[in-house]
This record gives structure tokens, sequence and C-alpha cells, in this order.
């Protein structure tokens, strides 16, 4: 797909200087990776929510909610990064600045090469010990389930956001400055509209950024933007680089394979 902006737009994307991007469930389902209710099918779809992704139901049955992660854990694995997941690498590498900020879980932004990386809602591919939050990014899945943390003893659980868990504070900080100090705001893809990230469109413009959604479909990240491209970001991801970078070797097969 031939991708044309405004002149104005297109001045402001090779200029800026700060820039922050925002994905969620779009970019994710791009590869392939199921949302919560669509993974909550076959074998799982027995269950209720407050029994697979709660601290609660952790407590009552630590081995169902480990292993209705595993599963997740697993779907993500054999996902593969995605022509937008690198075109974001792209820019990160080509901006002074360049904050990441995602909903998703899945691990894939971090195995498509993003460093300047915030997961709101925290990753599959970490765990951390119940009782003392001490981190894991390996275990041991042939004993115990759930495996224990080797520093204190205690359970291992999944370091994502569970329902009924706040957004952690440090990461929360760390995105919201990064927005309050971009003079480009990215909404990439299908993200949710859950506070307080819904508002960081609006943080991004009252500091003055400029604010481009890529999107099929009006949400309110397109209703708050300075600019919106109405289609999948993945079909433009190539093209929206090629504008801003110049010519970045791969990202066209990349594409061609995704489409």
């Amino acid at each position: 797909m031939t991708l044309t902006l405004p002149d104005d737009v297109l001045y402001r994307l090779i200029n800026a200087r700060r820039v922050v991007a925002l994905t969620g469930g779009g970019v994710a389902a791009e590869s392939g990776i199921p949302s919560f209710r669509e993974a909550h099918t076959g074998h799982w779809a027995q269950y209720d929510v407050s029994e697979l992704a709660t601290p609660q139901a952790f407590v009552r049955n630590p081995r169902l909610v480990w292993e209705w992660y595993a599963y997740r854990r697993m779907l993500a694995e054999r996902a593969q990064p995605g022509v937008t997941h690198y075109a974001l690498v792209d820019l990160e590498q080509h901006y002074p600045a360049f904050t990441l900020i995602t909903q998703s879980i899945d691990g894939l932004h971090w195995r498509a090469g993003s460093r300047d990386l915030i997961e709101l809602n925290g990753s599959l591919r970490r765990c951390r010990c119940f009782e003392s939050g001490h981190i894991a990014f390996a275990w041991d899945d042939d004993g115990e389930i759930p495996p224990r943390c080797v520093q204190c003893g205690s359970l291992l659980r999944p370091d994502v956001v569970m329902f009924g868990e706040g957004l952690p504070h440090h990461e929360l900080r760390r995105a919201r400055q990064a927005v309050e100090q971009c003079d480009v705001f990215l909404c990439v893809g299908t993200v949710g509209a859950i506070e307080p990230v819904a508002s960081f469109p609006f943080v991004a413009r009252r500091h003055g950024a400029f604010v481009m959604t890529i999107a099929p479909e009006d949400s309110i990240y397109t209703l708050m933007a300075d600019y919106v491209i109405a289609a999948q970001p993945g079909v433009i991801a190539s093209e929206l680089v090629r504008l801003i970078v110049g010519d970045v070797g791969g990202l066209e097969e990349l594409q061609a394979d995704a489409l």
C-alpha cells in the first residue's frame, strides 16, 4: 500500500525528537495472539474469569491459574513478531528518544527488539513470587506447579496485571512522564480504552505534542488525534517507516508474509 501524508504531518514526524508509541490488542492480533476472551474457549470455557485471572483465584487454586497463563504463554511463544513490531523497532532506532508503551503481555515487542519498552500490564515471559515480588525469567516446569521462587521459596505467579489489580505505579509513572515530554504521540492499532491509558493522547496534546492514530476503526483515540490513518498498522507500517526514516531492509518481505 502506498501511503501519502500531508506535508505538515510529515514534517512533524520527520523532525520529532521525543516520540511515544502506544499499542495494545490490535498489534498483538496481527501476530495471531488471541485476546483474553478469544483464548477463553475449549477446555477453559468452563471457568469464570474469577477462577483464572484474579489474585484471589491464585490463592484458592494456584495450579489452575498457573496452567491458564502457561497456556497463554505457549500461544505467545508460538507466535512471531509482525511487520508493525519491527517497524516500531526501526522508529526507536531512528528517534533520539522513543518510548513504546504497550498493553500487551505477549512479549512480542521485546522479541522484535524494542528496548525502551513499558509493558503496563506486565509480560508472560516473566514471573514473580507471590509473597515478595522477586522477578524470575526462568523456572522449572518439570516439578511442582506452580514452581517456587529460588530466593524465598514462595509460589511463583505470572508477572502480569490480573483483574482487580491496579497498574504498577513505577511503570505508570514512567509512561506518564514520557507522554508529558513527547512531541509526537502515536497510537498504533486497536488499544483498550481503559483509564488512565485512554487519557494519554489528551495529556500529550495538552503538553503540545502532535497526536496521530493508526487504526481501521473509530475510537476514543481517533477522536483525540490530530491526524488519523484509517488502516491496519501492518498494512502501512513499511511505508510509514520509509517516509520517516528511508528504506529499511526486511520490512517489505515481512509485510508480504503478513498479508
